[in-house]
């Protein structure tokens, strides 16, 4: 009997809290609000060392930059890599802090806000790797395009105040020292502004150099990749675990370029040549085994380019160390 009524007890009391319980599966929870992500820097070391990548930010390509491929076909490379965009096509800028133990070299140095308050991270990135902007002593452009060339000053004061920069005299000539037969983009006269800007504090400490093919600058070897720009150059460096190559913008697209690598983009001044010049950097990289740091694929753009039959590439982007 005693057992009985227990159990009628604890079904009263089980049937007792079923609204409660209806009621609670029924409430709506609150939309979670978008977090701000940790700081935008990865620490990759190869052998003697230290490649510090740092994310100025995100953009977002039209699938109409591209040229030579339909729009359908874009949305069916994207789709294909699960990389569709709503926005747009997405597309990293990085910047890459080396440190080779003698020297704190920058490689590239973001749009700072050149192009939006979106960017810009490269200073706040920089400080959170540990890293102070007096610390660095040489800065290799890889071309004068704003989102490279803008993150070195802020309003005519050099953010890396005891640097030296460096870009080849090719791309000084074209941008700055134009002849009058050479073809300029429609935006050539507010990128020169925007160039002159960046680079004026640094021509009046004499902290601006340039280079031409064959030359070393800390190490690292310059590479004439041009194409995307008259003087866009690489930097190759060798380390104890091979070789790095800093790449520029011969590529923008992780997805698209690399399935369709004959494809150009709006950006590039010389189309027909920057395609020669990825199809050829592409097929030594792939073939050699390079790692490559790229300041348009995605953070930290540091990995491996790999074919299966030297037409089409796949990126591969290096595993995650802590």
């Amino acid at each position: 009997m005693k057992k009985i009524t227990q159990s009628i007890l604890l079904s009263a009391i089980a049937l007792s809290t079923l609204p409660l319980m209806t009621h609670a599966k029924n409430v709506t929870q609150p939309a979670i609000a978008q977090q701000k992500q940790v700081a935008g820097f990865y620490q990759h070391q190869m052998g003697n060392v230290q490649i510090t990548a740092l994310l100025d930010g995100t953009n977002f390509m039209s699938p109409d930059m591209f040229k030579d491929i339909s729009k359908q076909q874009v949305q069916q490379i994207l789709k294909k890599y699960h990389a569709a965009q709503s926005k747009g096509i997405q597309t990293s800028i990085n910047a890459f802090l080396v440190n080779t133990g003698s020297s704190l070299v920058l490689v590239d140095s973001g749009a700072a806000s050149c192009f939006g308050a979106h960017l810009g991270s490269i200073l706040k990135n920089l400080t959170a790797a540990g890293y102070q902007a007096e610390q660095v002593d040489t800065i290799l452009l890889t071309h004068l395009h704003p989102d490279h060339v803008c993150g070195i000053s802020n309003n005519g004061v050099a953010n890396f105040p005891n640097a030296t920069v460096y870009v080849s005299q090719d791309e000084v000539n074209y941008w700055l020292n134009p002849k009058p037969s050479q073809v300029k983009p429609a935006d050539y006269t507010q990128t020169v502004a925007m160039i002159k800007k960046a680079i004026a504090p640094y021509q009046a400490s004499n902290q601006f150099k340039t280079f031409k093919l064959g030359d070393r600058i800390q190490g690292f070897e310059v590479i004439n990749t041009s194409g995307h720009t008259p003087g866009h150059y690489s930097y190759r460096l060798n380390t104890q675990d091979g070789n790095v190559v800093f790449i520029g913008d011969i590529v923008h697209s992780h997805t698209v370029q690399f399935d369709q690598p004959k494809t150009a983009i709006e950006y590039d001044i010389d189309p027909k040549k920057a395609v020669q010049t990825r199809l050829k950097q592409f097929a030594g990289y792939a073939k050699n085994g390079d790692t490559i740091a790229a300041p348009h694929l995605p953070f930290p753009g540091i990995g491996h380019i790999y074919s299966a039959d030297g037409k089409s590439y796949q990126w591969l982007p290096v595993s995650f160390k802590d």
